[in-house]
């Protein structure tokens, strides 16, 4: 089904829900295909592809609200499953705030190509992915006579769609990833641990996928590095978030910056607006227009047009993640549905450079477990890493644990890497923290 198919699908789904009782109505219409390639100890463990085509509808009713999906696109079956879709939400409870967006919100979409869609998607084929799979798991092998087991893989995606909303929004989007890397398990000739680590990337364009010897080669070394590993004393330490486990810790506030907490008094960060919550080195910004990020979009998924946003200014609260259906909640301007690509503004130094500057410290590789409390921003996580002393890596530490609040910690942070991990839509640097609690032994 091409773009023009499925946007003339998308209006006769609209002008068939209205027919039945839909006051307004919501359809998003598509087809993915997603191929994953698995090889552990040689051979070929797992080779799965899936395609589909599908159909969501969302019904708005007399402030009633329902959502459904289907993926039989023959109009004979569609017919009756908006039927039963509109009847069946007409049994639910009023809202006034579900409705669909004001119209103004979908003004503004810019006209951009943020590299969604890579073109040689279609010359990749399994003998392809196969192969790239199986270089990944050699070049892993040949590291060291340690490893006793290994997993490579390599997987890729499409999907297009088409989003349409009966009160004048038109969207569409066509995009490819391509991910490929390992996890590696070593064995400890003075323990009974068997070390573990991981490299994977994801990226929109086939060409960017890193060759077999920076995904291998990393993944076998940090996994070798943590041999020995061990819990050390409880203390204050200084702590270095490494940027692969840097967006985890950052992660613990999405929820309490989402419109829903806040509606619900759910959230630490309620009435914080313009309040500093962190150090100066805290700048967070939600960026949709980075070409090729993972995260990108020039609209969100109730069709807003997206807009740059700064979330946190030099430790500054500034913006809040309001949907239309919580911002009518809160009588808020509603800013954007979700996050799009969540960018921490980086420093001048190195990983290595941030690790001289440790008199006694820990760097986290890993963080295992753990929670955290959206609406007291208590946390308690696991972590994994390696014990720092006088600027130097001395030795790997494992099941140390840190505990604190969100509110505090981000006043802590002393530091910014200039590493910003791209391979997320969280591009996140490496990250130092002064005087943090961790309790071990």
């Amino acid at each position: 089904m091409n773009k023009q198919e499925r946007l003339e699908l998308a209006h006769w789904a609209i002008k068939e829900a209205k027919k039945h009782g839909a006051g307004d109505a919501a359809v998003n219409i598509g087809n993915s295909r997603d191929i994953d390639i698995e090889i552990r100890d040689k051979k070929l463990d797992r080779l799965k592809e899936s395609t589909q085509n599908y159909l969501s509808l969302s019904i708005y009713a007399n402030n009633r609200y329902t959502s459904h999906s289907t993926n039989d696109l023959r109009k004979d079956s569609l017919g009756k499953f908006i039927d039963e879709a509109v009847a069946m939400t007409k049994y639910l409870s009023e809202d006034p705030y579900r409705t669909l967006p004001d119209p103004k919100y979908y003004d503004g979409q810019k006209e951009i190509d943020l590299g969604f869609y890579d073109p040689a998607y279609d010359s990749v084929n399994s003998d392809t992915r196969v192969k790239i799979a199986k270089e990944i798991e050699d070049v892993a092998m040949t590291q060291s006579d340690k490893i006793i087991s290994c997993t490579s893989g390599y997987s890729d995606s499409f999907y297009e769609s088409t989003k349409v909303h009966s009160n004048g929004f038109e969207g569409e989007r066509k995009a490819t990833a391509f991910s490929a890397g390992l996890e590696v398990t070593v064995g400890d000739e003075n323990s009974d641990g068997r070390p573990r680590d991981w490299e994977w990337v994801t990226v929109r364009k086939y060409k960017d996928l890193l060759p077999p010897d920076q995904l291998g080669k990393p993944a076998v070394k940090r996994a070798l590095d943590k041999i020995g590993q061990a819990k050390m004393e409880s203390g204050t330490y200084d702590m270095i978030v490494e940027n692969r486990s840097a967006s985890r810790i950052l992660y613990y506030m999405n929820g309490a910056l989402r419109g829903r907490s806040l509606q619900q008094q759910r959230s630490f960060l309620e009435g914080k607006l313009g309040e500093k919550i962190g150090s100066d080195k805290f700048t967070l910004i939600d960026d949709p227009f980075i070409v090729g990020g993972l995260g990108s979009r020039t609209y969100d998924g109730e069709g807003m047009a997206t807009k740059r946003r700064v979330i946190f200014d030099k430790g500054v609260l500034k913006s809040y993640f309001i949907d239309w259906y919580y911002g009518q909640k809160l009588e808020m301007e509603p800013t954007t549905s979700s996050p799009s690509n969540m960018v921490m503004e980086y420093g001048n130094k190195s990983l290595d450079d941030l690790v001289k500057q440790v008199k006694r410290g820990i760097l986290v590789t890993a963080f295992i477990g753990g929670n955290s409390n959206s609406a007291t921003g208590d946390f308690s996580i696991g972590v994994v890493g390696q014990y720092i002393e006088n600027g130097k890596i001395v030795k790997p530490v494992n099941e140390m644990n840190i505990a604190g609040n969100l509110l505090e910690i981000w006043k802590q942070l002393a530091d910014v890497g200039n590493d910003p991990r791209i391979y997320s839509s969280w591009r996140i640097p490496s990250l130092y923290f002064k005087d943090i609690a961790f309790s071990g032994i």
